[in-house]
């Protein structure tokens, strides 16, 4: 039984979790896809196809910092009266990501990712024109 903590911490450090990336530009109906390839959900390796152009790159997560809220609560009567408490509230299922992607050419793509480690997500990449793409983000088992 001491082992069963450990057994898993093993088993889970050898995830890898692949998600598909489905890209559509704001000026035409064009779609272009790519894959995302996290390791323990430590690193995310990002690459996507646009016409000739492969970008390769990172996505990194930015957790947003945790927030503390204030609550008043309990019963008032006799002897007993409400106390206030703070709690920590964890924002990460929310998580933003951003990815940097490099082509071999030297062009660039970024990326504004939500909920990228959830399991599906959205978002917005540009290349170095100035063109958006709208990002679809789905984990490859749900599909």
């Amino acid at each position: 039984m001491r082992l069963l903590p450990a057994a898993l911490a093993l088993l889970l450090a050898g995830c890898t979790t692949t998600y598909s990336l489905t890209l559509m530009p704001r000026d035409s109906g064009q779609t272009y896809y790519g894959e995302a390839v996290s390791h323990s959900g430590e690193e995310t390796q990002v690459t996507v196809t646009i016409g000739e152009r492969t970008y390769k790159g990172n996505w990194v997560i930015a957790q947003p910092p945790p927030t503390t809220a204030f609550a008043i609560g309990g019963a008032f009567g006799g002897r007993r009266t409400g106390i206030g408490t703070s709690v920590i509230l964890d924002q990460s299922a929310g998580s933003a990501a951003k990815a940097l992607l490099r082509a071999d050419d030297g062009s660039g793509l970024r990326c504004d990712l939500v909920g990228a480690n959830t399991g599906s997500g959205s978002g917005t990449c540009q290349d170095d024109k100035g063109l958006v793409y709208d990002v679809q983000i789905r984990r490859k088992e749900d599909q």
